[in-house]
């Protein structure tokens, strides 16, 4: 590890494609002597100043062709983003001339960086956690202004410092328990009453941590909402009202869809995850009876179902099959075609499932697709209590869980009358797990699954 921070790093930083704009970026000890060989400012003699963009042109060294104009800008160490030397080269948004820019930055000296490299060395030189560089990374694949403001939060380190609040409790009062213990003549007593209530008081505030993390999820991988209902009630014909586009093939005959088809509509900032799937029922064909299959395995996965009946056809034995096989799932009843002759005992249906939700719509004229969007955020991703922290990882919600558990055991061990020994060996077994989560204490396993998961040039 400390091996790759004698290296000087070079990648492209902007997305891949063509633009106004490309980024070339460099990282490590030789990364201004570097990129001087490979990019001519306009006064050669001139020393680079930091933190001001330098106009000059692309070069090959060898050949002295100049390739392209640009600017280059140089972030000394420790006050850049790697607290290394930094230097950026903007140049013109061709893949062709940023691809030639990397090779010759390689020639003169330079590795290619590595998926996350950049943030990694950042968390290696104590720039950031752990915590901070998974946000930087979910601020970049923000799929929401909500999860991009959450994730912008925690970059900026707010999440980090409720952990390190966390951790500053649980020290003080080890502190307080182990002074009394050693030194039991001195006026440092603290009483089981003053630890259950600074238990009490962490064990609260990691729960609620905790349990945001379904809303986190929510938020930064989305939810997937499975469409389904008998053959020929109006599935694909919804499906495509709530993307506002023909997506799926719609024909008056049973069947037409056998397969399933996914894609994604943002709902009040919340990603989700349509899906739109074969009618359920008796099968015609035998690729029919296959994508009925895939689809109640769908289903089954699902985080929230739209169970979609036909409000002009009476309701039917495959109906009630359906509501009975996925009785204990998140579902919303969506009766469509409202803008036919209602033919439906609608009160017959809803007696099967009480509590569940429904709506009325026409998914062919638009009726109530708004209010249908409206309940599904509050069937599929009911808003948490206002709070300052959201939690979007399992690493996290693990670790958090972990030491709430920890805190838990010495809380029942102190309720048992147990001595403080054992109770402060049990609140000790949190320390660990935070500094897991922050990465104070580090295991390379767990960081290679998070920064892989970064692109080349972050």
């Amino acid at each position: 590890m400390n091996q790759t921070l004698e290296d000087t790093i070079i990648a492209i930083s902007t997305p891949a494609g063509h633009g106004g704009i490309g980024i070339v970026r460099l990282s490590g000890p030789e990364a201004l002597p570097i990129a001087r060989k490979i990019f001519c400012v306009k006064e050669p003699e001139q020393n680079i100043p930091a933190r001001t963009m330098c106009f000059g042109y692309l070069l090959d060294d060898e050949s002295r062709e100049t390739l392209d104009a640009g600017y280059l800008c140089y972030f000394p160490g420790p006050y850049s983003y790697t607290r290394e030397e930094v230097v950026e080269i903007h140049l013109h948004g061709s893949p062709v001339l940023l691809n030639e820019a990397v090779r010759l930055g390689i020639r003169a000296g330079a590795r290619p960086a590595h998926p996350g490299e950049f943030t990694l060395r950042a968390y290696l030189n104590g720039r950031i956690d752990v915590i901070q560089a998974e946000a930087i990374n979910d601020l970049i694949r923000a799929s929401s202004l909500d999860q991009a403001r959450i994730s912008f939060k925690q970059m900026e380190g707010s999440l980090s410092r409720k952990i390190a609040s966390a951790r500053e409790k649980i020290v003080d009062l080890l502190t307080l328990v182990e002074t009394s213990l050693e030194f039991p003549d001195e006026d440092t007593e603290i009483t089981p009453e003053q630890i259950r209530t600074v238990l009490l008081d962490l064990i609260g505030d990691l729960g609620r941590l905790a349990s945001s993390y379904e809303q986190g999820r929510a938020l930064l991988e989305g939810l997937t909402v499975a469409i389904l209902g008998r053959t020929n009630v109006g599935k694909s014909t919804l499906f495509n009202a709530l993307l506002e586009e023909e997506r799926a093939i719609v024909t008056p005959y049973p069947g037409t869809t056998r397969d399933f088809i996914r894609e994604n509509i943002q709902v009040d900032g919340v990603l989700m995850k349509l899906v739109d799937m074969a009618g359920f029922g008796q099968a015609s064909h035998p690729v029919e009876e296959e994508g009925i299959l895939r689809g109640q395995k769908l289903a089954e996965k699902a985080d929230g179902l739209l169970v979609v009946l036909d409000a002009s056809r009476e309701e039917s034995p495959e109906d009630f099959l359906l509501l009975n096989k996925f009785r204990n799932k998140k579902k919303l009843l969506v009766f469509n075609k409202s803008d036919l002759k209602p033919a439906i005992n609608r009160q017959k249906v809803l007696d099967t499932c009480p509590g569940v939700s429904w709506v009325e719509v026409s998914a062919l004229t638009g009726k109530n697709l708004g209010q249908l969007k409206k309940m599904m955020l509050e069937t599929f991703a009911p808003q948490l209590e206002k709070q300052e922290e959201i939690i979007l990882h399992q690493r996290q919600k693990v670790l958090v869980d972990s030491i709430k558990n920890s805190l838990e055991n010495g809380l029942k061990l102190l309720d048992e009358g147990a001595g403080e020994e054992l109770v402060a060996e049990a609140i000790r077994e949190a320390l660990p797990a935070i500094g897991q989560l922050t990465g104070e204490i580090r295991n390379q396993e767990v960081l290679d699954q998070i920064f892989n998961r970064f692109c080349i040039g972050k």
